[in-house]
């Protein structure tokens, strides 16, 4: 099947293709993604449970359970496009575990009758993959007179309040504190958990529900330290939509693996999963997200979670049109993100399954796990939300970057952009406008196609919700 949009990877022999700063354009600083702190040097790939659970008529047949988990990962092994992509990581969201109380100790357990948490783990494990898990900050106020294990401390003496999720607000001063995060997450080594997803982490959260502490890093550095000493590896993904500050992104990334820049991006209780408005919305967040955080620091060491990938199923259960699939799945590549699939895995579609296995497109995904896009507005060269966008990631030490070209189509409401243009848009984007200099040979990666030389840019002609990716090779 030909794909229907594209994005930009630059290749220099020798040195970094950066242009002089120009009068009227801002220079291009190359973004960096180092090892994340707990070790890892690319961002997870995997399936993930929410989406069906959130939107059930997506898949009637699937019940939150082990057998219904089981075979959407078994796919994951036994679709050979799948397996040689790396996407290994089954991760289970809100539901798996007891939701009023712990163990003896007050540990999170699971929902014995629905999941057998050591079980899963071995049967995903024989078969490559790798176990995630949800969890939310605090004890549970119910085991409030349980002793922490190894300390004579109960859990109700080093909390105060209740985070309205039925658990408790922590004092992250209190060293007994740290020893229940640590007694958990053993627990959650013990049985083979790879990833830990860890929700409602504030400043963020927007919107929650809940009644949560303005101030839940200490959740995040607890939970880090428990995976430092357990000796297992395990990433840490936390969530949701967190506060960009330089005060608070310096604590998320010495902590933790991959952050969220959004809210959830599904359609809850519909018969869809996504809808373009959001997504205009998801894609503007990310770039409100690397805007910000890179005035820190060109040199990150934490991945971006723009939420999960809804591409794999047909329009009528993804909610997006085929030219918005892969305009999708192009920014979660270009950014660096994690690509974690939220579709129904065992209704996947021939576009679904090219765009998430596309080795040309993986390939893109390995770079910028090194150096993720940013946008660069046509003719401008600025970093605003626009319609019609630009992106570039690196160029890194030998020349090689990425380009993104995008037509969001008219903002929907939450695109930031305000403006409606309809129908084709042709965009102009020029080297000056990415920050780049010299000649290269064009490659349209999506459609495996070279389409020849070029020296000073680009000028595409892009339908509402379609991008462009393209691989050049300087000359």
């Amino acid at each position: 099947m030909v794909p229907l949009c594209s994005t930009i990877l630059l290749t220099a022999e020798a040195s970094i293709v950066v242009a002089a700063p120009s009068a009227s354009r801002p220079s291009l600083k190359v973004i960096q993604i180092g090892t994340t702190p707990n070790g890892f040097t690319s961002p997870p790939r995997g399936w993930n449970s929410f989406g069906i659970q959130a939107n059930p008529d997506t898949n009637p047949e699937f019940k939150f359970n082990q057998t219904s988990v089981i075979k959407q990962c078994d796919v994951l092994a036994t679709n050979p496009a799948l397996r040689d992509s790396g996407y290994v990581y089954c991760s289970l969201d809100s539901g798996w575990s007891v939701g009023g109380n712990g163990d003896e100790y007050g540990r999170i357990i699971y929902d014995s009758p629905n999941f057998d948490i050591p079980g899963l783990a071995d049967h995903l494990h024989a078969e490559g993959l790798q176990l995630g898990i949800y969890v939310v900050p605090g004890a549970f106020i119910a085991d409030e007179e349980k002793t922490i294990l190894g300390t004579n401390v109960t859990i109700g003496s080093v909390y105060s309040g209740d985070n309205g999720l039925a658990r408790c607000n922590f004092d992250y001063s209190q060293p007994a504190v740290q020893q229940w995060h640590n007694s958990v997450v053993d627990l959650f080594a013990s049985w083979g958990v790879d990833l830990i997803k860890l929700d409602f982490i504030t400043p963020g959260s927007p919107s929650n529900g809940a009644n949560l502490p303005p101030d839940l890093s200490g959740e995040v550095t607890a939970y880090h330290r428990a995976i430092a000493r357990s000796g297992r590896k395990i990433r840490l993904d936390i969530s949701w939509k967190l506060d960009r500050s330089q005060q608070y992104f310096g604590i998320w990334e010495t902590n933790a693996d991959s952050m969220r820049t959004d809210q959830d991006i599904n359609n809850a209780g519909k018969p869809t999963f996504v809808s373009w408005e959001v997504v205009q919305r998801a894609i503007d967040n990310y770039r409100q997200y690397i805007a910000t955080v890179s005035q820190y620091s060109t040199t990150l060491a934490i991945y971006p979670d723009m939420d999960n990938l809804f591409v794999g199923n047909p329009e009528s259960v993804s909610g997006v049109t085929d030219n918005e699939r892969q305009t999708i799945m192009t920014h979660w590549l270009g950014a660096g993100a994690n690509l974690i699939v939220g579709s129904d895995l065992t209704n996947l579609d021939d576009l679904g399954l090219n765009l998430l296995t596309n080795r040309e497109a993986l390939a893109i995904a390995d770079f910028t796990a090194r150096h993720p896009m940013q946008p660069r507005n046509p003719g401008s060269g600025n970093n605003s939300s626009q319609q019609l966008q630009a992106w570039i990631a690196g160029p890194d030490t030998l020349g090689d970057a990425v380009v993104v070209i995008a037509n969001y189509g008219p903002d929907e409401g939450q695109g930031d952009f305000g403006t409606w243009l309809p129908g084709v848009q042709t965009v102009d984007v020029s080297w000056d406008d990415l920050g780049i200099s010299g000649a290269f040979n064009a490659r349209d990666v999506w459609a495996n196609k070279d389409i020849g030389a070029k020296s000073s840019g680009f000028s595409v002609q892009l339908e509402e919700g379609q991008s462009v990716l393209y691989k050049l090779t300087r000359l």
